[in-house]
Formats: structure tokens, C-alpha cells, sequence
């Protein structure tokens, strides 16, 4: 085996200097540089990305915060129209119930009036009728005719108490 023969150590560490000095300097100057960059690049758009979402997320929280402003002012404002329409439906209502009460209280006076024509009527017949009966009457069981003035007098007495 070569690499055990003592004689040809020198060489073989010569050449290992060699080669490794070869290596080395050609990692350091060509391989590792350009490494460096790569990894250099991915660093720098890495933070751009990062610098780019929190910019979006910062846009995105305004766009939600105002979102959420003007969906408060909608529905401030929708409950304003609301309450609004409520009072003037409940004005127009409130009129309209008092225009029906009044012509309801007129037409419950004429007819509150027309019960008592109604009734002094019937009243006024109530006397005639009880006149002319209690006339009969008398002339049926005293078998003579009254007096109409006293029978009159008697029914009027008698239908005011």
C-alpha cells in the first residue's frame, strides 16, 4: 500500500498542501462569495416580504377600521331614519285617530239626540196611549165617558213620579 510507504510521505504531504491551499482559495475567492450572496439575497427579500406584509396588514387594519366607522354611521344612520319614520307615522297616525274620534263624538251626539227625540216621542205617545186606555177603561167599567182633562191630569201625574 502506497499510502503506508514511508518514503513517499513527503510527497503525498506536499501534494495535500497543494490540493488543500488549491481548495481553500478557490472556495474563499469563487464558491463562498457567491454563497454569500445568494444567502445575502434571500436575507434582504425576506425582509421585504416581511416589511411588505406588515405594510398590507397596516392597510388592512385602516381599511377594517374604516369599514367598521362607516358600518357604525350606516346604521346610525338607519336608526335615525327609523326613528324618524316612526314619528312621523306615529304623528299621521295620532291625527288620524283624532279625526276619527271627532267624527265618531258627532255622529254619537246626533245619535245621543235622536235617542232622546226618540224617547220624549215614544214618552209623549206613552201619555196619549195611557189617556186614551185609562178612558177606555173607565167607560168599560163605569159604563160612562170621563173626563179627558182629569183622565189627562191623572196619567201626566202618574207617569212623572
Amino acid at each position: 500500500m502506497p499510502q503506508l510507504d514511508f518514503s513517499t510521505y513527503l510527497p503525498q504531504i506536499f501534494w495535500l498542501f497543494v490540493t488543500f491551499g488549491v481548495l481553500y482559495i478557490t472556495m474563499a475567492k469563487v464558491a463562498l462569495p457567491r454563497i454569500g450572496e445568494i444567502i445575502e439575497e434571500r436575507r434582504d427579500r425576506i425582509a421585504a416580504d416581511l416589511d411588505q406584509a406588515e405594510r398590507l396588514r397596516a392597510e388592512t387594519d385602516e381599511a377594517i377600521a374604516s369599514y367598521e366607522k362607516a358600518l357604525g354611521d350606516a346604521r346610525g344612520e338607519a336608526h335615525n331614519i327609523a326613528q324618524s319614520t316612526r314619528d312621523k307615522l306615529a304623528t299621521k297616525a295620532d291625527k288620524k285617530r283624532k279625526e276619527v274620534e271627532a267624527r265618531l263624538a258627532t255622529k254619537l251626539e246626533k245619535s245621543e239626540a235622536k235617542i232622546a227625540k226618540m224617547t220624549d216621542n215614544a214618552m209623549a205617545e206613552v201619555g196619549d196611549i195611557a189617556t186614551t186606555t185609562t178612558a177606555s177603561l173607565v167607560n168599560l167599567l163605569l159604563g160612562e165617558d170621563a173626563d179627558s182633562k182629569h183622565v189627562s191630569q191623572a196619567v201626566k201625574a202618574q207617569l212623572s213620579h
